[in-house]
């Protein structure tokens, strides 16, 4: 029987499956201290213990994208804000190249506020 978490990740049809398990995959090799952790009906990553980033899929545009816990305190342009208090998101288009340069340099930039 699959975990909730793994069940999140292999229940979406493609490409966002794909995506997702790519994106998993890259968070958790990010930096070591990174752990995935289902908190509220979703994928977290937590660093050290502490809620980092999750994923989730928009609910207008059908689109993954990485929330970051700590990113109203971050400045980057392809960063959205909307409704949210704490945290903003990144945007991914699961059709094409995931940007993973970017995400690294976001997620970089994320775990100052960590350490």
């Amino acid at each position: 029987m699959l975990r909730a978490i793994d069940s999140f990740f292999f229940n979406k049809e493609e490409p966002l499956k794909s995506c997702f398990l790519f994106l998993r995959a890259h968070i958790l090799h990010f930096n070591p201290n990174i752990t995935e952790a289902w908190k509220y009906g979703m994928p977290f990553f937590c660093y050290s213990g502490k809620m980092f980033c999750y994923l989730w899929v928009d609910k207008k545009t059908h689109r993954p994208y990485i929330g970051i816990v700590e990113g109203r305190k971050l400045e980057y342009p392809l960063l959205i804000l909307e409704k949210r208090a704490r945290m903003k998101t990144i945007q991914i288009d699961a059709n094409e190249d995931i940007p993973v340069e970017m995400i690294d340099e976001i997620l970089g930039m994320a775990l100052v506020f960590y350490k």
